[in-house]
This record gives C-alpha cells, structure tokens and sequence, in this order.
C-alpha cells in the first residue's frame, strides 16, 4: 500500500524543508529526491543523483532548457527506480517541476498523487523579461528563450493532482488553464520568532555603533541586483543623504553570487554598475554582504524604513520577515509586492522607476518615524495573516489529507 510523501527538488529542501521537518515529526514517512548537490535535512533519506554529461554541443539554441531538463528528468527517473526497489512507495509526490525532475516519476510510481510546486512560470514578455529597458530592451532569441524554459513545467502542471502558489502574483503567472487548480499556500516564516520588538545597538564592520532612534534606512538585495531595484534605489541616496545629515542606509547581499536576473558585464558586479556613477558617503552606506539572520533581522528591527523593490518576479522572504517585524516598507508599486502591501495602509508602494518618489518616501521617513507606527502594525498584521508558517502548515495538512496521506499529530 501506498503511504508517505515524496519530496522532489533540484537543491533539496529548498522550499520544502519546514513542510519535510513538520511531516517527519508528525509520523509520515519522507524521503526525498534531489541532484547531487543537494544539501538535504537531517534525519531524511535523500537519494542523490548527477548528470551523466551536459548539453550537447551545438544544440538548437532554444532546445538548450528542455534538453538540460530532460537529461535530469532521465537521471531523476533511475533514482526513483532505486528507491522503488528499496520498498519506497509514497502515497503523494511534492515537487518543484522547474528543473525537469518530475517529469517521468509518474512512471516509475503511477499510483502516487502529485503536487507540483508553482514558483515561477516563465513569460517573453509582460513579467521580468523587458520590464527595464535601461538594460537592454530584450531581443526575440531572449523573448524566445524565457517561453522555452517551460517545457517541462507545463507537462509537471498539467499532470499534477494540484498546484501549489506561494502568493497570487505567482499563481498569476500561470498559464489560465491551471490557475484555477491552484492553491496559495506560503511556505511562511515564524512569526512568533520574527515580530516587532525594540531596537538594539548595531555595529557596523568598521567598529563604530549604530544607536535605536538613528534614522536608519536597511535594504536586502541577496545578489545586489537590478531585478531587485538596486540600481533605482542607488539614485535615491545622494538626495536622501544631504536632506538627512544623519542618515545611514544599510544594505545586506553578495555581489558576487549569481543573479536571479540577467548576468552583469564580464568583470563586473550589478553593484558596481549601480552605484558607478552615484556620489554616496562610504561612511554612511554601508555594504555587509551576507551576514547571519539574526544579524540581518536586527538590522530591520533598527530601521525607520525598509526598502523592497523588485520586478515582476517572484517575491522574496525578506518582505515576508520585515512586515513580520513590523518594519516600515517602502515598496514598488509592481504586481509580486502589490499582493502584500496596500499603500498608506500597511506600507508605502511607489512607482519603481520614480527615483525622485522614493527619494522622498525614504526623507520623510526618517524626519518623521513615528508618523509609520500605523503602517507598521498593520504590516505585523498582514504578516500575521499571509506569512504564517503554522496557517501554511495548516493548508499543506489539509490538502495532504485529501490526498491520501495519513498524519498523526
């Protein structure tokens, strides 16, 4: 008989690793499926794969993803026999579909159902690709290329027992025919540990110390790139810090790690180009690179504002924390963070390329903090109600359930 539930993802866990954790307290068995890099959980068998080449030269260029993703869906598919042999038989297959992986599983357990993991469904026009011209106003290959990387995912889709979102900006981005088989589940932050709190000292690289009630200004840009408004936040410092003599603007994020959007000139970083030609004091901006969450949770909590701006595209955790914190959020107004934050209600939204609007937004919050106590408890509240980890959990049980799983607990 079928039972427990099969966890698929390129760099297990990914996404997955509260829900794995959670399942595996509660009693279901879990193992998981992932490519040989993959970090894995403790406690959880992981069967590893690798790729017996890469893509054949000379391909067709717009072949170059489906080719890639079906070699992993092969390689994929000979570890799911592996498993199989063992005795594995889950009851359910959770996966991110966006590497190929879960494209033959159905084979190999054809009386598995499955959830396919909705993070992003790629478009040559309308979302991220073209959205800023500055850098270039993409060519057809390009526009051709973002369609082709959903070959595999649509096949995952339109085979899956259902669909699950994170938010409904990315449900939206799904084909029409399978937003309506999907469900929006976050997979949450703890909002009991991540909540408003008072403001400590913060120390800065080079030993001076940033004290509660300095007007403050934080920023988390994982890969320090355009994608995430980098580049329109650089133009709004020069003014914010001649109108606010004392201000310090904070921003935490590896240069170097590879982008999520399109990669800088050779030689490069996107910070290099974004701040090329802007005039910032180095003693008030400060760059901390990767730093531990604790850190970076207490860099929010001190901030007067925190500036989250990104491109259609897929939203990231550290809006999910700051409005968990509670934290003043000075937003784009673009689809992913319009889902979360209503101006003048629970944060503030500004046009993305408006450098002059938040420039303002950015001044008048560190003249008048306390005029944002408002928005920041709403924030805490919306936090409350979409970002919940234990209302996630809550909705993953319950379509686990009606899936066929049985969980204890």
């Amino acid at each position: 008989m079928s039972s427990g539930v099969l966890f698929v993802h390129n760099n297990f866990p990914g996404q997955f690793a509260d829900l794995a954790q959670m399942l595996v307290a509660r009693g279901v068995p879990c193992i998981a499926l992932g490519q040989n890099h993959s970090p894995g959980l403790p406690g959880m068998k992981l069967a590893r794969y690798s790729l017996p080449r890469g893509s054949t030269p000379g391909i067709f260029p717009l072949a170059v993803r489906a080719e890639a993703d079906l070699i992993r869906a092969r390689s994929a598919y000979d570890a799911a026999q592996a498993l199989k042999l063992e005795g594995w038989d889950p009851a359910v297959i959770i996966g991110h579909p966006g590497w190929g992986e879960m494209t033959f599983l159905a084979d190999v357990f054809p009386n598995a159902r499955t959830v396919a993991f909705a993070e992003f469904y790629y478009h040559g026009r309308g979302y991220d690709v073209g959205f800023d011209p500055e850098f270039g106003a993409p060519d057809l290959e390009s526009i051709l290329r973002a369609d082709a990387k959903n070959g595999m995912m649509a096949m995952a889709y339109a085979n899956a027992d259902a669909i699950v979102a994170p938010t409904p900006f990315q449900a939206g981005s799904l084909p029409w025919r399978f937003r309506d088989a999907a469900r929006i589940i976050h997979e949450g932050v703890d909002i009991d540990a991540i909540r408003p709190g008072p403001a400590e000292p913060f120390a800065l690289p080079d030993g001076r110390v940033l004290p509660p009630g300095a007007p403050v200004i934080t920023h988390v840009n994982n890969h320090m790139e355009p994608l995430r408004g980098l580049h329109i936040l650089a133009r709004a410092l020069p003014r914010l810090l001649a109108e606010v003599p004392d201000a310090h603007v904070i921003l935490i994020g590896d240069a170097n790690r590879k982008p999520y959007g399109a990669h800088a000139p050779d030689g490069t970083t996107w910070r290099d180009i974004c701040f090329k030609d802007v005039a910032c004091d180095p003693t008030r901006v400060h760059f901390l690179g990767r730093v531990p969450h604790a850190q970076l949770l207490a860099a929010m909590r001190l901030g007067v504002a925190h500036v989250y701006y990104t491109y259609p595209f897929v939203l990231s955790w550290s809006l999910s924390e700051a409005m968990a914190l509670g934290c003043h959020v000075i937003g784009s107004d673009t689809g992913p963070v319009r889902d979360a934050i209503q101006d003048g209600v629970n944060g503030r939204l500004r046009p993305f390329f408006d450098v002059d609007a938040l420039s303002e937004a950015l001044i008048a919050a560190c003249r008048d903090p306390a005029a944002s106590a408002p928005l920041r408890v709403a924030a805490r509240a919306t936090a409350e109600a979409m970002f919940s980890r234990a209302k996630g959990r809550e909705a993953w049980l319950s379509l686990l359930r009606e899936l066929g799983v049985r969980i204890g607990g």
